[in-house]
């Protein structure tokens, strides 16, 4: 039923609401992978992972370049300690070393909103169970844990593969901000994609259906996809 006041006009409707805590780092422990809060211990073996002369395209959409050195990764690991709101975090394989970066992103505790970007997930990790459980953890905190309305994801349009995978693990797509920044000289039109809490029990669903061993073989192909699960799951 629409709702209006006084004068005729519409209202969004009422919500029972208090402020959420702020992320902060903790330790998220799943079947394939762990992810905890980035440690300047972690740099050396992010370098190794991320940091190779045939790791440069995982560069590409990222503000920064590739570190070229083990000092150059220690200090892109302390500026991200050093933001004053953004919490970042490891993102470890079972049984191997840190092999990715995610960070929670400009928090508004205030309305619920947070965004999950700067994914920085070595080749080794890239369409693995790992990959996409550490993606599962994050949202399951935001929402199960910190009790957040709306979590974010954000990419240049011209990153496909980040498309896709927003896609693929559930997110809505938004709209394009055209020229919305700046970065290596050259424009950034940034699309914006969001999942809710109406829309995470759902989504949530379908992840653990597609985590489950049972959905996979005994040479690990997956049996059923994640895309097809979040797309069956919202019809």
């Amino acid at each position: 039923m629409t709702r209006t006041n006084q004068h005729g006009q519409e209202l969004g409707e009422p919500v029972d609401w208090e402020p959420r805590p702020a992320p902060a780092p903790v330790v998220l422990t799943g079947r394939y992978v762990t992810v905890a809060g980035l440690e300047h211990a972690h740099s050396a073996a992010l370098y190794d992972a991320l940091s190779g002369p045939q790791d440069d395209a995982l560069w590409t959409y990222r503000p920064a370049d590739r570190p070229t050195g083990p000092a150059s990764m220690e200090t892109f690991v302390a500026e991200l300690l050093a933001h004053p709101t953004d919490v970042s975090f490891v993102v470890t394989p079972r049984g191997r070393g840190p092999e990715g970066i995610a960070t929670l992103m400009r928090a508004d505790p205030a309305n619920g909103v947070v965004e999950i970007g700067g994914i920085l997930l070595a080749r080794s990790m890239q369409r693995t169970p790992a990959s996409t459980e550490a993606m599962y953890l994050l949202a399951h905190h935001v929402f199960d844990a910190l009790g957040y309305r709306r979590y974010e994801w954000k990419c240049d349009s011209l990153n496909e593969p980040s498309r896709r995978a927003a896609a693929r693990l559930g997110f809505t797509y938004e709209g394009r901000f055209r020229q919305a920044l700046v970065y290596k000289g050259r424009n950034r039109d940034t699309d914006w994609f969001s999942i809710t809490d109406a829309e995470w029990p759902r989504i949530r669903a379908a992840h653990e259906a597609w985590l489950d061993p049972a959905n996979f073989d005994d040479d690990g192909g997956q049996r059923q996809h994640l895309g097809d699960l979040t797309r069956i799951e919202a019809v």
